[in-house]
């Protein structure tokens, strides 16, 4: 029992919610915390980091519109520039505040969608190769980036979804 407890709270951890100290005995043995530590670099190897996941990630993506018509090729190296491009921020903020942003409670529905929608796109280009399947699955994809991508930016989805909602407003 004790050691299921022990679990559970590194898993509190691991979300990023709050814990007691004295429930804890050892809270700095967590795999987050250690993978965070193995992880220590230098400013300038951090920005090394940035810029090259990011420029490789850029470099997918903007190099999968040449396989367009090609919706395997595409899907997947749309999605490897994403996931690169994702990446990259961690070499800034570190990993473990990289999940921890990504779990807060304003937008763990938005990275929740957009893994999955990854994963999907992932799925329907590897497996399933149906080309229609997998360009929705990339429109899915886009859109989840992009409503992932405004939860950084203060009351911009309130404001993006007031003006989709003026814009598609269908009572005259």
């Amino acid at each position: 029992m004790d050691k299921l407890n022990h679990a559970f709270e590194r898993v509190k951890i691991f979300a990023g919610m709050e814990v007691d100290e004295e429930q804890l005995v050892d809270s700095n043995s967590s795999f987050i915390d250690d993978f965070n530590r193995q992880c220590a670099l230098s400013t300038k190897q951090r920005l090394y980091g940035f810029a090259t996941c990011f420029v490789a990630g850029l470099a997918c993506t903007l190099l999968s519109m040449l396989v367009f018509f090609n919706p395997v090729k595409f899907g997947i190296t749309f999605t490897f520039g994403n996931v690169l491009s994702l990446g990259s921020t961690a070499f800034l903020i570190g990993p473990k505040r990289q999940v921890t942003m990504m779990l807060d409670p304003v937008r763990i529905y938005a990275t929740a969608i957009y893994l999955a929608s990854i994963i999907i796109a992932l799925f329907c280009a590897l497996y399933v190769h149906n080309k229609f399947l997998t360009l929705f699955a990339i429109m899915l994809e886009f859109g989840a980036l992009v409503w992932y991508s405004l939860s950084y930016i203060p009351f911009a989805r309130s404001m993006v979804s007031k003006v989709m909602v003026a814009c598609f407003d269908t009572e005259w």
